[in-house]
């Protein structure tokens, strides 16, 4: 069996089987239901390795939002995107030169909102190795690969607390090496590891 099915069966066995899962930042009081969000998408681009990894992007701390922060490619979905899975693709080729013709979608993952008033729709898809990525200066200042099993592993999901604007957030956080996952990245990683329900 291919990677791209075993991961298509695995998230549509946990669609069937689990409740929808974190809706936003773990207890955030800062989330106003109410309030207007932005669709986006972003797409989790699984690298068919023996040891299959996943390929993420380091934002540049000149980014007015999101600054130095570790990411999957991705944006908001404009108006003329096909739906989250265009918008996930068109975002991945200009961020990283991650041409739509390789990758080969596998479905969508629960939306996450956030509290910049984003609702954010994982994409999952499956590229080959060893692609001659380029990322996009002033948006992305490094790609980088981690093993997919060790992301999805709860053990390495770590919950953590911080004062941000006056109040307590929880969120989850996520150390592969010297580099720090957290915030709604992190999130989206462990929905898809309660989703798929791969062992390590």
């Amino acid at each position: 069996m291919s990677l791209a099915q075993m991961l298509k069966e695995a998230l549509e066995r946990g669609h069937r089987s689990r409740p929808e899962l974190l809706a936003g930042d773990i207890g955030d009081p800062l989330i106003d239901e109410d309030q207007p969000v932005t669709p986006a998408a972003v797409l989790v681009p699984v690298v068919d390795r023996d040891e299959p990894t996943v390929i993420l992007t380091l934002r540049p701390d000149t980014l007015r939002q999101h600054a130095g922060q570790i990411a999957f490619p991705g944006g908001r979905i404009d108006p003329g995107d096909a739906g989250p899975i265009g918008a996930a693709l068109r975002e991945a080729d200009e961020e990283i030169g991650l041409s739509p013709g390789h990758v080969e979608v596998v479905g969508l993952a629960d939306r996450y909102r956030t509290v910049t008033g984003y609702e954010v729709t994982p994409v999952l898809g499956v590229v080959p190795p060893d692609l001659p990525l380029t990322p996009q200066p002033g948006e992305v200042a490094g790609i980088f690969e981690a093993p997919l099993h060790y992301l999805l592993h709860p053990e390495h999901q770590l919950v953590r607390t911080a004062m941000w604007r006056g109040r307590e957030r929880t969120y989850y956080e996520i150390m592969w090496g010297d580099r720090r996952i957290w915030g709604a990245t992190a999130a989206m990683i462990v929905n898809l590891s309660r989703r798929l329900a791969l062992t390590a």
